[in-house]
C-alpha cells in the first residue's frame, strides 16, 4: 500500500540510519534511527519476501541498527541480558511462536448450508500454519526485541537515559507542526506524501474538529506520543537551571495545549495526572507508581478471565464523563469478551497469525470482532505463553527498579530514570486499551533494564534478583565507555 515515495522511504531508511551513526554519537543515532522510523516512515506499507517477515516501518529500522551496531561500532557488545529472569523471558518470547505454529496446522473453513438437506458448501478458508512458517515467525520475534537488547547495553547510562527523554521532547515538538496543520485542515498529510489514508477517517473527527494522525497508525498513537513528550519536558523542567527554565516552561505549556487539541480522553487523563507527578513527586514514588501500572497490566487478563474487573462500575464512571466515550468503551469490552471466549479454545499457545484468533461469520468469514488492546491481540495470537513472556519482559525493568529502591533506601537515582519508568508504565496500561506497543517502547524498557542491572547489589545478593554472578557490575552511574563508529 502506498505510492513510490512510500517504498522509496523504506528503501533509503537503512542509509539514513548509517548516516546517523556516522555523524552522531551512538546513543543519539540509535534513538533517532528507531524513533525517526516510527514517526516518519509510511504506515501499513510493507515489502513482502518469501520465508521472511514483512519489512515495514518497524522491522526495517530495527534490522538496520542491528547490522550497523554489529559491524560498524568499535565496541564489544553485550546484547544478552545479565538478569536470569530477563534471559528466560527473551528466550521464551522468541520461541513461544514455535508451539503456536505447530498447534495451528489446521485450516479454518467457512461453510454455507444449502437446500432442504444438510449439504454444506465451503466458501472460504483461512490457511493453517506449517513448519516452514517457523523461520519467518522467529525472525519477526527477534527483530521486535532488537531495540530492547541494544538499548540495554548502549542506553543504560545517565547520558543515554537523558537522550531518550530529549528525543521524546524534541520529537513531540517536531511533530507538533504537521499535527497543527491536520487539526486545522483535516488529517491529509499521509495522503499528500504517501498516497493513502491509513485508517478510518470518521475516527479522526471528534468534538466538531479533527484529530491529527500524520504518519502514525491512529490518532490515539499520536496523542500518547505527545503525552510522553509532555512528561519528558516536565522532567527537564524539574531539573532545569535558572537560565533556561523559562524556555522549558514554554515547551511544557505548548505541549500541554497540543495534547488537549489531540482530543484523546485517555492520553489527556494520563497527562493531567502524571505531569504533576513528574514535576513534584519524589523519584522513588514515581518508580513505585510505574511498577504498580506494570502489575495491573500483567495481571489484567487473569482478572478479566475470572470476571474480577468491575466493568459496570468503569462504564458508569465513563458515562459520567462522556456518553460517547462510555459507548466506545462498552464496545471495546464487548469485543474483548468475545475474543476471550475465542482465545479460551486455545489458551496456552493461541491461534497464530492471519486473523485466526478473530471471531468471524461462520458462512462468509467476515470479521465480527475488532481487537483494540495489545493484550487481547497477543493473548489470542500466542496464548498465555506469548502474553506472559511479552508483558513480563516489558514489566521486568520496572519491577527490578522497584526492588532496587526498596532494598536501598539511600540510593542516589538518575533524575531521568524515574520519568522513563512512568512513561513505560503508563504505556503498558494504555496497551490494555490500544495496541500502542512500538519499537521505541521496547527501547525505553531495555534502557531501564540496563540501568537496573548495573546498579543491582553485589553477587551474594544479586542472585535473589535473578542476576548471574558475572553480570553484576560496580555501582558507578558514570561507568560508561566512549564509543566510536567506523
Amino acid at each position: 500500500m502506498g505510492n513510490s515515495v512510500a517504498y522509496l522511504m523504506l528503501a533509503i531508511w537503512p542509509v539514513v540510519c548509517l548516516v546517523l551513526f556516522r555523524t552522531q554519537k551512538v546513543e543519539r543515532a540509535l534513538i533517532w534511527s528507531i524513533l525517526g522510523g516510527y514517526l516518519f516512515l509510511p504506515p501499513l506499507t510493507e515489502v513482502n519476501l518469501p520465508f521472511v517477515p514483512a519489512f515495514d516501518k518497524a522491522s526495517i529500522p530495527n534490522l538496520s541498527v542491528l547490522l550497523i551496531v554489529l559491524f560498524a561500532v568499535k565496541q564489544k557488545l553485550r546484547l544478552w541480558p545479565e538478569s536470569r529472569i530477563a534471559q528466560w523471558l527473551v528466550v521464551g518470547l522468541v520461541l513461544s511462536a514455535i508451539p503456536t505454529v505447530l498447534t495451528n496446522g489446521d485450516p479454518i473453513s467457512f461453510q454455507v448450508l444449502r437446500g432442504a438437506y444438510p449439504i454444506l458448501f465451503e466458501v472460504g478458508q483461512l490457511p493453517g500454519q506449517s513448519v516452514r512458517d517457523i523461520g519467518s515467525v522467529l525472525i519477526a520475534q527477534v527483530l521486535m526485541i532488537v531495540p530492547f537488547l541494544l538499548a540495554r547495553h548502549l542506553l543504560a547510562s545517565e547520558d543515554g537515559l537523558r537522550e531518550i527523554l530529549l528525543a521524546l521532547m524534541v520529537g513531540a515538538l517536531i511533530y507538533s507542526v504537521p499535527s497543527l496543520i491536520e487539526i486545522r485542515l483535516s488529517p491529509q498529510i499521509n495522503v499528500w506524501v504517501y498516497g493513502f489514508f491509513q485508517h478510518s477517517f470518521e475516527q479522526m473527527i471528534r468534538a466538531g474538529g479533527f484529530r491529527p494522525i500524520v504518519f502514525l497508525p491512529h490518532a490515539l498513537w499520536l496523542a500518547l506520543f505527545v503525552c510522553t513528550g509532555l512528561m519528558a519536558a516536565a522532567a527537564f523542567l524539574r531539573h532545569s537551571t535558572h537560565e533556561n527554565r523559562h524556555k522549558i516552561v514554554a515547551v511544557v505549556c505548548y505541549l500541554a495545549v497540543l495534547l488537549v487539541l489531540c482530543k484523546s480522553l485517555a492520553s489527556l487523563a494520563y497527562g493531567i495526572v502524571l505531569t504533576p507527578i513528574v514535576l513534584l513527586a519524589p523519584l522513588r514514588w514515581q518508580i513505585r507508581i510505574a511498577a504498580l501500572f506494570a502489575l495491573v497490566a500483567v495481571t489484567y487478563p487473569m482478572l478479566r478471565s475470572f470476571h474480577l474487573i468491575p466493568l459496570d462500575a468503569i462504564l458508569a464512571q465513563a458515562e459520567a464523563i462522556s456518553a460517547e466515550r462510555a459507548q466506545s468503551l462498552g464496545y471495546r469490552f464487548n469485543n474483548e469478551e468475545q475474543l476471550l471466549a475465542r482465545a479460551a479454545e486455545k489458551p496456552l499457545f493461541g491461534w497464530g497469525g492471519w486473523g485466526r484468533s478473530l471471531m468471524r461469520h461462520p458462512e462468509t468469514g467476515a470479521i465480527l470482532t475488532i481487537p483494540d488492546g495489545r493484550w487481547i491481540i497477543i493473548f489470542g495470537t500466542l496464548g498465555w505463553f506469548g502474553y506472559i513472556f511479552e508483558f513480563g519482559l516489558l514489566a521486568l525493568p520496572l519491577f527490578l527498579m522497584w526492588i532496587y529502591i526498596r532494598r536501598d533506601r539511600n540510593v542516589v537515582l538518575s533524575p531521568f530514570v524515574a520519568p522513563l519508568c512512568l512513561i513505560l508504565g503508563i504505556t503498558m496500561m494504555d496497551m490494555l486499551l490500544n495496541a500502542t506497543l512500538t519499537p521505541f517502547i521496547w527501547l525505553t524498557a531495555g534502557a531501564i533494564l540496563g540501568y537496573a542491572e548495573r546498579r543491582m547489589p553485589r553477587p551474594h545478593k544479586a542472585l535473589k534478583f535473578g542476576l548471574s554472578d558475572a553480570g553484576v557490575m560496580a555501582q558507578n552511574p558514570k561507568a560508561d565507555g566512549k564509543r566510536t563508529v567506523m
